[in-house]
């Protein structure tokens, strides 16, 4: 029974501490308007789609600001815009799954390529003074299967953003966001460069 209770006291330790550094964390958003140019003649004739589950889009990141401080964020949510654009880029059609492995509602839908991405990201800021983080990456690595569910191959991408202090104007995401900004021009170059994506 001790026992049972010192690991009860231990989680309830580790959730009351990850609430308190989230209470701490300031809010930013990595979502950018710009996308890469999209020009009918150079799409690729294919239905495709990615995976996004909701348990991703509420996954909250938490990173390193300046002054101590920590920012916090969605980056599956904040980032699905940037990957449709990136697939949008290349393909005609692109749709979101909830899952990668259903390979009858692929058929059905008519998917023949299946993008799952899984994000990383990290953040500084050369700062003692503001809490903004000045300098941000964003990582986006893709496993692509067929509509049946086996891997025809991997595709990567990172995105890099940096913002000076006078530039925020209090757009305190801006690295953020130019980070976000260069991994969807990465990205779709990427996926265009790979043959097996043709």
């Amino acid at each position: 029974m001790p026992f049972l209770f010192s690991s009860c006291a231990r989680l309830f330790a580790a959730a009351v501490l990850t609430a308190l550094l989230a209470a701490c964390a300031h809010p930013i958003t990595m979502i950018t308007e710009t996308a890469p140019p999209r020009s009918q003649a150079r799409l690729l004739p294919k239905k495709v789609a990615y995976v996004m589950t909701d348990a991703q889009r509420d996954q909250q990141v938490i990173t390193a600001g300046g002054s101590g401080d920590r920012v916090s964020y969605y980056p599956y949510r904040d980032l699905e815009k940037s990957i449709r654009d990136a697939l949008r880029a290349v393909y005609r059609d692109v749709v979101v799954l909830r899952t990668a492995g259903d390979a009858k509602a692929n058929e059905a839908a008519g998917v023949s390529l299946v993008f799952t991405p899984q994000i990383k990201t990290d953040s500084s800021s050369s700062s003692w003074i503001t809490w903004p983080p000045t300098s941000f990456t964003a990582e986006v690595s893709c496993v692509v299967s067929d509509a049946a569910g086996a891997e025809v191959t991997r595709v990567r991408a990172v995105g890099n953003g940096t913002a000076e202090f006078g530039e925020f104007n209090g757009d305190y995401g801006l690295a953020a966001r130019r980070a976000a900004t260069r991994l969807t021009s990465q990205l779709s170059s990427e996926i265009r460069r790979n043959e097996k994506l043709r």
